[in-house]
């Protein structure tokens, strides 16, 4: 399932390196596209969760997921 998530703390192409390698650790999910303040992916729920604690672990904050 295709989801969009809303990050806060992104403010630099080292920020969206670090969503990229975070969301990249997650075997499940593909990254359509990563950008300031919000990242465009391909997960199921449980990839998804998993998706979302990678992220939090590089010390951003997932604030909407669509």
């Amino acid at each position: 399932m295709k989801r969009e998530l809303i990050i806060e703390g992104m403010s630099c192409n080292h920020c969206v390196h670090a969503v990229k390698e975070a969301l990249g650790s997650v075997e499940t999910v593909k990254v359509d596209a990563v950008e300031l303040g919000r990242a465009s992916i391909e997960a199921d729920d449980a990839a998804l969760a998993q998706a979302l604690a990678a992220i939090e672990e590089e010390g951003y904050k997932v604030l909407e997921t669509r």
